[in-house]
């Protein structure tokens, strides 16, 4: 249907619809669902949670889940371990497993992805979002969209805009300078409604400037509608509206919240009423359903070809596949140190490090084997997370956990044995209030514990240290047995989830002597990270192997094992900067510590690396960096430039180790002589080469416009001065050690 019929069908069907046929499409009648026109056959929208996968069902008027077996689903790696890929192929699959799970779920709309920039380490949410940098935002954001939507399912990007923590987020208002909503914190939305063709988008919880996002006419209107020609619907994040006036007369289309009153949200009965008494026009009304009904054509829930629609599916078995890939390009490996006099690195674990060792008797002959001894320490070698973190819950079809996944892979030929290491106290929390956490969720929660000091508290305490202290003591004596020791520990969903932020960045439960001891024992343990966002490592220098893994999905464990196995090659590059401390970082520095009724972007564009590299901080581990079981070389730099007066770089790449691997080529751009200032390089391009071992490509990667210009807050607009730029091409943002010049 071209776009001259369905605007003729929609305003048809809108000069049929009763106000309060209108209004039963522009706001919630269950959850997780509207009400549609039953005489117009116009149906309603069903929506889900979903960045890592379609959320368990829900009655339309309760947050028990339904409970029904029939709602188990592919466990997708989140958006930070997609990030981590630097694959925008991947992003893309990612997002058709996404799509085409919600629509064989009969969903209508996924509320994903998540975009917000990690300018805060602390963040409750960051492990659902994807990187610190705009630009590696918006090239994963719109594959991932365009796989969603290709499966007849809207994506609804999300949470539009600078939501950065979850510290009062109901509230929170937000300043930020001109030029860096424009450089930092909106150019990824941007892309994903314009290039990505993102059929909806979420308003954030927080306020903008002193207007709630969800009735912000900045934000709203003369940004996505008017600047961007956004045409797609608007749908409030549940429970963030906050009035009928202010909503209905700014481009927010569809009303969702987590209460059961659902003729009375705003833009319910209150608005009917007001609409009748002249206090707000219908036409704010209509423009609501148009933007709706346009949604619903895109679907091909209206229309002639609505018998067309696909039917999806959940559960394939390709899902599975697509998910391991992601899992296993998401794996960073951040060092990887000789163990010993001969010089090997400690990983990968080889077969023969791994091979049962024979026992000769005097005879010479074999009488036995001794098999090598694997000690696996750390509670997340044997957590799941699938069920936590907040609205990004799901009902896993399964989840390799890495203990499993060692055993998978390894079998019965090597001794593996396990201890917990670290004690994590589960909430005592009644176990309706842990499933019905939504109800309670526009409430405001810290991380925080700041509840007298009880003689319970006190009788608490001791008995966490207790059973850290014994537990501890359990695992160095196991470690002290071992041929190879691992450790897996890092973050949960305790720490990483929706609504609270983390109170620093320090690893919980007292991980960090348990590593120190085992790393005392055992110099040579391997130590895995697991989590959303970085955490202080101050065993770091001690630790002669480090890996750090997202949560990664529903095969975490097979493509960990497989990474430490060497049967892959990790690949995988970090998506923002890991600060040595917190008191490195930015948020630090303007003392934010939970800031709550407003919090001031003071840094404007300095972001991420972008403060680092002004600042002259040295990082634990810089944006953009990895390391791999082969190497690369990364030479010839060549600018071109191209008759339309665009421009291009070619480096060749060659893998000069013994191992097939990838390489991911960065582009960054400078510009040394600016009349402001400017950081002191931005990610222009990028591109991941798969090589085998010798082979060498000749890579050409475009740039883009970005990196050349600035926003300018006088003339509004971005503007390029005239002058030199420089490229600086490599494999970090720490590590580029070619470049060229162009001049403008």
């Amino acid at each position: 249907m071209n776009r001259k019929d369905q605007k003729e069908q929609i305003e048809a069907l809108l000069k049929q619809m009763t106000l309060e046929e209108k209004t039963d499409l522009i706001h919630g009648s269950g959850f997780f669902r509207t009400k549609g026109v039953e005489r117009l056959g116009i149906p309603g929208v069903v929506s889900s949670d979903g960045p890592m996968g379609v959320r368990m069902q829900f009655p339309d008027d309760s947050w028990v889940p339904v409970g029904d077996s029939d709602d188990y689903v592919t466990y997708n790696p989140s958006n930070s371990a997609l990030a981590a890929t630097w694959n925008p192929e991947l992003a893309y699959e990612s997002g058709k497993v996404l799509g085409e799970e919600a629509r064989g779920r009969g969903k209508d709309v996924i509320l994903a992805p998540g975009i917000n920039i990690k300018r805060d380490p602390r963040c409750g949410r960051n492990f659902e979002y994807m990187s610190e940098d705009p630009y590696l935002n918006g090239t994963l954001a719109v594959p991932f969209i365009k796989g969603v939507q290709e499966c007849d399912v809207a994506a609804c990007v999300k949470h539009f805009a600078v939501n950065n923590q979850e510290t009062d987020r109901l509230a929170i208002d937000t300043y930020v300078d001109e030029r860096a909503l424009r450089e930092i914190y909106l150019p990824a939305f941007k892309a994903a409604v314009q290039e990505g063709g993102s059929y909806s988008i979420m308003n954030a919880y927080n306020q903008f400037r002193g207007h709630f996002c969800s009735e912000s006419k900045e934000l709203l209107d003369d940004i996505l509608r008017d600047e961007w020609k956004y045409d797609g619907a608007v749908i409030s994040d549940w429970g963030s509206t906050h009035s009928t006036k202010g909503v209905a007369e700014c481009s927010m289309d569809m009303e969702m919240s987590i209460t059961t009153d659902f003729d009375a949200y705003y833009l319910a009965n209150p608005l009917r009423e007001a609409v009748r008494k002249g206090e707000i026009s219908e036409a704010c009304v209509d423009a609501k359903v148009r933007n709706i009904l346009r949604m619903m054509f895109r679907l091909k829930m209206l229309g002639e070809q609505a018998p067309n629609r696909k039917q999806g599916a959940y559960n394939a078995p390709e899902h599975r596949q697509s998910t391991y890939q992601v899992a296993k390009e998401s794996i960073v490996l951040l060092k990887n140190e000789p163990a010993g006099t001969a010089g090997e690195r400690l990983l990968p674990l080889t077969a023969e490090t791994l091979a049962m060792k024979p026992i000769m008797g005097n005879d010479g002959s074999v009488i036995s084997v001794k098999k090598h001894r694997i000690v696996v320490i750390g509670d997340n070698a044997e957590r799941i997370h699938a069920a936590g973190g907040g609205s990004a819950e799901i009902k896993a079809l399964y989840e390799i956990s890495p203990l499993l996944g060692l055993k998978m892979a390894l079998g019965g030929n090597v001794d593996i044995a396990y201890a917990p290491g670290y004690y994590v106290p589960e909430p005592k929390t009644k176990v309706e209030d842990l499933v019905n956490w939504q109800e309670k969720s526009l409430e405001q929660r810290v991380m925080s514990d700041d509840t007298p000091d009880t003689e319970e508290k006190k009788a608490l305490r001791r008995e966490i240290e207790a059973n850290r202290a014994k537990l501890r003591k359990e695992a160095c004596e196991l470690a002290q047995t071992a041929d190879t020791v691992i450790f897996v520990g890092g973050l949960n969903h305790y720490y990483d989830i929706e609504s609270r932020d983390r109170a620093d960045m320090k690893l919980p439960y007292a991980q960090d002597e348990l590593i120190a001891e085992l790393l005392k024992i055992r110099p040579d343990t391997i130590v895995v990270m697991v989590g959303g966002s970085p955490v202080e490592m101050p065993w770091a220098a001690q630790a002669k192997a480090l890996v750090w893994c997202y949560y990664s999905g529903m095969e975490t464990g097979n493509a960990l094992a497989d990474v430490l196995l060497g049967r892959v090659n990790p690949s995988a590059k970090l998506p923002e900067t890991f600060p040595v401390a917190y008191t490195d970082t930015v948020t630090y520095k303007n003392g934010e510590f939970g800031n709550e009724g407003r919090v001031e972007y003071k840094e404007g564009i300095f972001v991420g690396y972008r403060y680092y590299e002004k600042e002259g901080i040295k990082p634990a581990f810089p944006f953009g960096y990895g390391l791999s079981y082969t190497q690369f070389s990364i030479e010839d730099l060549q600018v071109l430039s191209a008759p339309d007066a665009s421009w291009a770089i070619t480096v060749n790449v060659k893998n000069t180790g013994n191992m097939a691997g990838a390489e991911v080529v960065q582009c960054y751009i400078s510009d040394p002589v600016c009349s402001v200032e400017r950081p002191v390089k931005e990610l222009n391009a990028y591109q991941k080469v798969f090589l085998q071992p010798g082979e060498e490509k000749q890579v050409t990667i475009p740039l883009t416009e970005r990196g050349f210009v600035y926003y300018d807050v006088e003339r509004k607009a971005f503007v390029t001065e005239p002058g030199e730029y420089v490229v600086s091409v490599g494999n970090a943002s720490d590590n580029c050690l070619l470049q060229e010049c162009i001049v403008l």
